[in-house]
């Protein structure tokens, strides 16, 4: 049995599908679809468009064929343990600034899986990094078309780009950018910035590469390098005034984008301007959030939303402007990191409620990690234990795993709650604060 023979092990079969009716149950294994090898997810939706479908399924040690006449885009109904059968595919670079490899022991064990794998990248957006594509990955995409693709670039000058993910094979990216092109794929990029290293005039050869490759390219992200106190290299995180020179320099490409194509096209990450000082750009000027989940954007859909909960009328009499006037006696806190903090100080400070915002520093992961998403049980709990106590408190939803269920550092929400002995909301925005409290 090859490595492609694995096939998928059906978890749930959903109720009144094609799958139920082939009486199809958890625990058989999809080995087939039409005679093609099933290696993740997207081969079973990929095979599975035809009208006339013949699945090969292990149950126990027999295999048997099932033949079901479909419309081409009717799902079969299974649902699987996971979204690829044959493993992820690794990373093999070397990256000095690689986020995972500054983990220290005792976190949940998907946090050190460096998965460089195009299937993650088009699944969910994982930044994938183009080193360790095969000949089979290329004919698979030739294929299938996956689009799009989400591709760390960081630098576009060969030797280096080679030099920071220290692997040669990185050399060849504009090559390979160039090759998805051609099939249709479109990208969107990012590039962490490192200072002293992909900045300055590396920095604009980058933008200028990839703006040669547009509408290929079509959106890039320009990030800070994220560093924790494990970090054993001499990389140094972007200081205030090197942010301030980022941001120029992306809005300057912002710029001439916008006039030739209509877009932004190059965007600084949130935590550019915060660290910078610099205004948050109008919602328009997001181009419609193409690297939202990159941290593009969260600051600004924040801002929106206190803006349309609080109406204007809330600077004088703020509990007549919110939704439900009981809201506004519940006394809150709300939990988030250092690099937020001012700007959530902003928008609830001038409301008149009792709601209070509390920094929490990151002790765990050192104090250049300043985002809420990468705070801990441990640092949130020991930082309200000091503060002063409220009626509820509020925790960021970035903080929880995609189930919202346990922190970075392995604690669940039910141990928190327990732990403090009064009620916990989870939220991303200040509107899901008042849903709640409305609830």
């Amino acid at each position: 049995m090859t490595r492609h023979d694995l096939g998928g092990l059906v978890a749930r079969v959903e109720p009144g599908s094609l799958a139920e009716e082939l009486e199809l149950r958890p625990g058989d294994v999809l080995l087939r679809i039409n005679d093609h090898p099933v290696r993740d997810v997207i081969d079973v939706r990929f095979y599975s468009a035809e009208d006339r479908v013949t699945l090969l399924v292990r149950r126990g040690d027999e295999e048997t064929y099932y033949e079901v006449e479909k419309d081409p885009d009717e799902l079969l109904g299974l649902e699987f343990a996971g979204p690829v059968f044959d493993g992820v595919r690794r990373c093999a670079n070397a990256c000095a600034f690689c986020f995972v490899d500054q983990m220290p022991p005792g976190l949940r064990p998907s946090l050190y899986v460096k998965d460089d794998d195009l299937r993650y990248s088009f699944l969910y957006g994982n930044f994938l990094t183009l080193t360790n594509f095969t000949p089979a990955d290329w004919d698979r995409l030739t294929g299938q078309r996956l689009s799009p693709l989400y591709v760390s670039v960081h630098a576009t000058d060969p030797d280096l780009r080679a030099r920071m993910f220290g692997n040669p094979r990185a050399a060849g990216i504009m090559d390979d950018l160039r090759r998805l092109g051609s099939l249709g794929i479109q990208i969107h990029a990012q590039i962490v910035v490192c200072p002293g290293l992909n900045d300055g005039p590396q920095l604009e050869r980058s933008l200028s590469d990839l703006a040669g490759l547009y509408p290929t390219v079509q959106s890039v992200a320009v990030v800070p390098v994220g560093l924790t106190r494990y970090h054993r290299g001499a990389m140094r995180p972007v200081t205030p005034t090197e942010a301030r020179l980022i941001v120029r320099a992306v809005e300057r490409w912002q710029r001439r984008c916008r006039a030739q194509w209509g877009l932004g096209w190059a965007y600084p990450a949130d935590e550019l301007y915060l660290l910078a000082s610099h205004r948050i750009p109008a919602c328009r000027r997001y181009d419609g959030f193409p690297q939202l989940e990159n941290g593009v954007g969260l600051t600004r859909l924040l801002l929106d939303d206190a803006r349309r909960m609080f109406k204007p009328q809330a600077i004088r009499n703020p509990q007549s402007a919110i939704r439900n006037p009981q809201s506004a006696i519940c006394n809150l806190q709300l939990v988030c990191g250092t690099l937020i903090a001012p700007t959530l100080q902003r928008l609830v400070g001038g409301l008149g409620m009792r709601w209070s915002v509390l920094p929490v520093s990151n002790r765990f992961f050192g104090p250049t990690v300043t985002v809420s998403g990468l705070l801990t049980a441990a640092d949130v709990l020991e930082a309200l234990a000091a503060a002063p106590p409220a009626d509820m408190v509020v925790l960021p939803r970035a903080m929880f795993d995609a189930a919202g269920e346990r922190t970075l550092d392995d604690v669940t929400f039910d141990e928190i709650q327990a732990r403090l002995g009064r009620p916990v909301l989870l939220a991303t925005t200040l509107s899901d604060v008042v849903d709640a409290l409305v609830a």
